[in-house]
């Protein structure tokens, strides 16, 4: 009779925050061993359920002990147990076992984020997914490396066309900024990210294709995330989450910006903030150089039952590729 593995499980968190105009991600350095480099990864902690009543509980708790970290908007995103997904780094007493994670993500706010351990430990998200950031336009890297690779790839999967059309925005597809999985997924296939590679799913191709690669699975956990967060940021005010108590339109829309990855035009997202009545007016201005900018602040209440409506906003510059 087969033995049933021991099942454990774990919560992998991304918890992201904004710094002027770059999204970041609180990382965790991975330790060296003398079978690979040393790559980072999410803080994840275990779930106790005899400790805690519920995972985001456990999750609250572990983060603010470890990561020293107070979160604001917390939501369970998906339930990672593929066979292999720890295959490559497990040692210790639990080698074996396999591995499910639950995936979170998480929110701070820059004046609770800044005050939380090193700055070196919070990453530009899109050091991970350069090709998801088209605030400059339409990244190099998709036409340099990423397109041609793919095309290579189709040749013995035509079956994947429908699908890399789709996710990538092809023959005047409008590209999608929340569709951040499935272009992973997409690449992990094709052998384009390193993660395939060293999970043994498939042969290196990914030295020309640019983007950080992160321990176990946590890159495709990161890439859940930053979907649903991009996904969620139109009906639901998640983005305050993120903002100081006090902030400016202008600080605002480049955390929007931020977010999407696209570049937003100006009175439209002026006009859509009027209009969503979320903000109050402080009575007072940013104490800065030049025309003095007007302080707004969060108008609270029962924001998860609120849609914030007018958020699918064309951004300045043409995404049809």
């Amino acid at each position: 009779m087969k033995e049933t593995p021991e099942i454990l499980i774990d919560i992998s968190t991304a918890i992201m925050r904004v710094d002027g105009d770059v999204l970041q991600c609180r990382m965790v350095e991975g330790a060296q061993d003398e079978t690979q480099t040393a790559r980072p990864r999410l803080p994840f902690g275990p779930f106790m359920p005899n400790q805690h009543r519920t995972m985001e509980i456990g999750l609250r708790h572990w983060v603010r002990e470890q990561v020293e970290v107070d979160l604001g908007h917390v939501e369970q995103l998906y339930t990672f147990a593929d066979q292999g997904r720890q295959s490559q780094q497990q040692q210790g007493p639990d080698k074996g076992a396999h591995t499910v994670s639950v995936g979170y993500l998480a929110l701070t706010n820059q004046s609770t984020a800044k005050q939380a351990g090193s700055n070196s430990l919070w990453q530009n998200i899109y050091r991970f997914f350069p090709w998801e950031d088209w605030r400059q336009g339409r990244p190099s890297c998709l036409d340099d490396a990423m397109m041609p690779a793919l095309d290579d790839w189709l040749q013995d999967n035509p079956d994947a066309q429908d699908r890399v059309r789709l996710a990538f925005g092809r023959n005047q597809e409008q590209w999608d900024e929340e569709f951040v999985l499935e272009r992973y997924e997409i690449l992990y296939e094709a052998g384009l990210m390193e993660e395939a590679y060293l999970e043994g799913i498939a042969q290196a191709r990914y030295d020309s294709v640019p983007g950080v690669s992160l321990q176990l699975d946590h890159r495709r956990i990161l890439a859940t995330a930053l979907g649903r967060l991009r996904g969620k940021f139109k009906y639901r005010p998640v983005i305050f989450d993120l903002m100081p108590a006090q902030f400016t339109l202008t600080q605002l829309q480049k955390t929007a910006e931020a977010i999407l990855g696209v570049q937003l035009h100006k009175q439209n997202f002026r006009r859509m903030v009027e209009k969503s009545n979320f903000l109050n007016s402080t009575g007072q201005t940013e104490k800065a150089r030049g025309r003095p900018a007007e302080l707004f602040r969060f108008r609270h209440g029962d924001r998860a039952d609120r849609p914030l409506s007018g958020l699918r906003i064309s951004s300045s510059r043409p995404r049809r590729v």
